[in-house]
């Protein structure tokens, strides 16, 4: 399997499996990752040097393109049902970028409280170690981002060909604003279902439910 199709696989096996479950992804740190939903593994993926082996209750589907991935889909979701409910979106803000800024740990405006801030802050270092409020606050880009003034990349692109928003634009997808989160593969470290919920789902534009 080259890089390439490694990491097509990687990507889009987190993005069904975070997107349709809210699942604890327990790791060994060497070559095997569990997805439990309490006592309940529903799926184990051993990390092969030329593909994947997903383990889904008594099958073993040998992934190495994208047809045998959507094998491996069509058997997760007849052994159990999704149950990742969306974000709410009732008092959603989104930036100019497609991102929703009320689940972000550094927006500071609307209604989002110290306390719901400081429970983003706690799951995004749990996830990439990083200390939380490295960054100051933000009213987000519609107020001018960071520091009185936006420095997103994406931002910048609309502005160069007269937009307000990325959104505007005709070849806009999801993969112009990424986020943090969208570039994880299949890894095997442990990451609760909480902190996939609250700092890996909230910087993947435009899906979950966003």
């Amino acid at each position: 399997m080259c890089k390439a199709v490694r990491k097509q696989l990687g990507e889009e096996t987190m993005r069904f499996l975070r997107g349709k479950y809210a699942l604890d992804e327990v790791g060994n740190g060497k070559d095997t990752v569990e997805f439990r939903d309490g006592g309940e593994t529903v799926l184990t993926i051993y990390i092969r040097k030329g593909h994947y082996d997903f383990q889904i209750g008594e099958r073993t589907v040998r992934v190495s393109d994208m047809q045998s991935l959507e094998e491996a889909k069509r058997l997760i979701l007849a052994q159990k049902e999704p149950n990742r409910k969306p974000f709410p979106r009732e008092n959603a803000v989104y930036a100019r970028c497609g991102h929703r800024c009320d689940l972000c740990q550094h927006y500071a405006g609307g209604t989002n409280s110290e306390e719901f801030r400081a429970k983003l802050i706690e799951h995004v270092s749990h996830v990439y170690g990083e200390p939380g409020g490295s960054i100051p606050p933000c009213q987000g880009c519609y107020h001018g981002g960071f520091s009185g003034k936006s420095d997103c990349p994406q931002i910048k692109c609309a502005a160069k060909k007269g937009l307000e928003k990325c959104q505007d634009c005709p070849k806009y997808t999801v993969a112009c604003s990424p986020g943090v989160g969208y570039n994880c593969g299949i890894e095997p470290r442990s990451i609760s279902a909480e902190d996939v919920t609250w700092a890996i789902l909230p910087y993947i534009s435009e899906q979950y439910g966003n």
